[in-house]
């Protein structure tokens, strides 16, 4: 299976599109913390789908989606974080239900 050709990780992709253009208006005091933070959460999951879609058993994959499916929880508590703080002024969400899916596709096999 190709991972690129994956909606999930099409999905995570736009994700890290999204942290670093909502990053860049964050003060500079942030670049080492919340900016950071939040794009290394988000490259982490695309990271991750890509790597668990490249093992060679459905039991790896699983555990590296699971990695995958946390990082894009922090990411999530990150965005509610910067617009609790007035960095961004709308909440975003991630939408987690691709991911679940695609977990459950794996446990299926």
């Amino acid at each position: 299976m190709n991972y690129t050709a994956l909606e999930v990780w099409k999905f995570s992709r736009d994700l890290v599109k999204l942290v670093y253009l909502l990053t860049k208006s964050f003060p500079n005091d942030e670049i080492y913390g919340l900016t950071n933070q939040m794009r290394r959460s988000a490259v982490s999951v695309p990271s991750n789908i890509a790597e668990g879609v490249g093992r060679h058993s459905n039991k790896e994959t699983i555990h590296f989606l699971y990695i995958a499916k946390g990082f894009l929880n922090e990411v999530e508590t990150q965005l509610y974080l910067s617009f609790d703080i007035g960095y961004i002024s709308e909440k975003l969400t991630s939408n987690k239900k691709l991911l679940n899916g695609f977990i459950n596709y794996y446990k299926k096999l």
